[in-house]
């Protein structure tokens, strides 16, 4: 057993480095809020202000700084072709800084809840603001809270926007640019992040992907929201003539010819709007990605094949001018018979050698039940289809590695599709830039039919590496989870056979799941001096178990094995 010493100095994998740049963002977070806060706290230019409200106006200020903050990275994540380019084009994206593009739907949601939180403190900041600015502006006691209510009433000059003893919450809700525009945002904050939890996003995506489009009404409102300057402070100007430490004592004088101390009234400007500027830029990066994507969308597609396999899997084999892809990238797929505005992800199972580009899709949901219908149906005439895409994910970096697992799940062995028939072909081709040795590969499926559309692909793959002298080159591992008592007996029976009584290839298929810390310790001991890239396209829970093991079998030598983990994320 390793103690708890030598499990903290473990050679960081990509998960640790993610923490690292989670921590970074934080302290940003932390940092604007304290420093912005302070600013608002002890800055003479707001002393008046907090007169009014106390620290509710730091509280306001510094989470609208940290909301700003937020709001111009929230774009940056879902900005695919950037992603794509910082991935696959960029000279300075190693393979630490690579590993983090993989988690950009992580990132994506952690800084959507920190929105969330700095929103719920700015609006009870502000809630507390307008009880302030009521309570002085219906204060008789002549205090210097009721004095500052009364001044500049009939100039631009004020610092209390409330004028009036009748004003209501609802009335500053919805009649003023904040009120209104605050309600706006914060509904339509809560309609997205609400449609996002995994069982709504799972079950009903059209209610997921309709109501994040709900961005737009999101950064509209954040950018006027400050515009008319309902928060003041001193102006610089007067700060020259009326010092506010010397003059707020003597409040009842301000004004006064008779006065010993002859100090002016106050007056007070608007703090400027800053949200644009914050957001400009994300917004443009943003609308030229949209538009870069619309242009794509709209090149002809061909539909070449059409083959349905077992277990309700479609496969579409496409062509399109110009396409170019690597191993295991993504498409985005339309079907304007079917719905004009939505598009769902597919992993591409071709390979970068092939003439066309192709996608596996299984029933999963309303829509693709609703695509393999139509494409079942509408024969020999094929529906319309729109590609948006490649993209790159983790996969791409499966040749970077002297040695690699690959573990899929189900259809999450549609990117090892990819990886496996671009690997036939540099075999057949002799490439001697191939600089993995070695390729352990392990799906895991339910039923038997899903093995019937990728067994074909395996066998050709036993052939060819038998004929090329590189038998050793591929190792894969079989493993159906869903399996009766007499499937087993049968499998026993035929032991002795050549091939697999399921599968019909020579490796046999294991019932039941892989024992991963097994596998990891085969293949560290087979591999005492590589690094080894684990790649995996399947559900969550799989994920922390695969994440765990290379923590525990990576060495604590960085010259010795050291694994590294990657996954799949859309």
């Amino acid at each position: 057993m390793q103690s708890l010493e030598q499990m903290s100095q473990k050679y960081e994998t990509a998960f640790n480095g993610n923490k690292e740049y989670e921590a970074a963002w934080l302290g940003l977070n932390i940092f604007l809020f304290v420093t912005f806060f302070l600013t608002f706290d002890r800055d003479e230019k707001y002393y008046y202000t907090r007169q009014l409200l106390g620290s509710a106006l730091a509280w306001a200020r510094a989470s609208a700084k940290c909301l700003n903050f937020n709001s111009l990275l929230i774009l940056l994540p879902v900005c695919r072709n950037l992603l794509s380019f910082l991935r696959g084009t960029c000279s300075c994206c190693r393979r630490t800084m690579r590993k983090q593009l993989d988690h950009n739907l992580t990132f994506h949601k952690l800084v959507a809840y920190m929105i969330v939180l700095h929103t719920a403190i700015h609006i009870i900041a502000h809630l507390c603001n307008f009880e302030w600015y009521n309570d002085a502006q219906q204060a008789t006691d002549q205090s210097m809270a009721s004095i500052l209510s009364e001044l500049h009433l009939d100039d631009d000059l004020w610092l209390n926007p409330i004028h009036s003893n009748n004003t209501t919450p609802l009335h500053v809700a919805f009649t003023t640019i904040p009120g209104l525009t605050g309600v706006i945002i914060t509904l339509a904050l809560i309609l997205m992040v609400t449609s996002s939890v995994e069982f709504i996003r799972r079950s009903y995506f059209e209610v997921f992907w309709y109501t994040h489009h709900l961005f737009v009404i999101y950064f509209a409102g954040l950018v006027i929201h400050g515009i008319a300057g309902v928060v003041r402070g001193q102006t610089t100007d007067n700060m020259e003539e009326h010092n506010s430490k010397e003059c707020a004592p003597h409040y009842m004088e301000w004004d006064r010819e008779d006065s010993d101390f002859h100090c002016k009234e106050p007056e007070f400007g608007s703090i400027p709007a800053e949200s644009w500027k914050w957001v400009l830029a994300p917004l443009i990066l943003y609308a030229f990605e949209r538009v870069l994507r619309f242009w794509r969308s709209c090149q002809k597609i061909v539909v070449t094949k059409v083959v349905k396999h077992p277990s309700k899997v479609l496969e579409l084999q496409m062509y399109m001018k110009g396409f170019s892809m690597e191993v295991g990238q993504y498409v985005f797929l339309n079907c304007p018979s079917l719905s004009h505005w939505e598009w769902h992800p597919f992993t591409l199972t071709s390979a970068p050698e092939e003439n066309f580009f192709s996608v596996h899709i299984r029933a999963a949901g309303d829509w693709t039940e609703s695509l393999i219908d139509t494409f079942e149906q509408q024969k020999p005439k094929i529906p319309r289809i729109k590609v948006d895409g490649p993209f790159g994910t983790a996969s791409e970096d499966v040749f970077q590695y002297e040695v690699a697992m690959l573990v899929g799940a189900g259809i999450g062995v549609t990117p090892f599709a990819s990886v496996l028939k671009s690997i036939w072909y540099k075999l057949q081709h002799a490439d001697q830039k191939l600089k993995t040795k070695k390729i352990y590969f392990y799906w895991i499926c339910r039923d038997t039919g899903s093995f019937g559309w990728f067994k074909d692909l395996l066998a050709s793959l036993e052939q060819e590496m038998e004929g090329s002298g590189k038998a050793g080159f591929l190792s894969y591992h079989l493993f159906l989870t869903g399996w009766s008592s007499s499937m087993v007996g049968q499998a026993i029976l035929n032991v002795d056979k050549a091939t697999d009584v399921v599968t019909g290839l020579r490796q046999k298929t294991s019932f039941g799941r892989p024992m991963w810390s097994n596998e990891f310790s085969a293949v560290a001991a087979a591999h005492p001096r590589s690094v080894v890239g684990v790649f995996l396209c399947g559900p969550g829970a799989l994920a922390n178990s695969l994440q765990k093991c290379c923590h525990q079998h990576s060495s604590l030598d960085p010259r010795k094995v050291q694994f590294y983990f990657n996954k799949e994320n859309f």
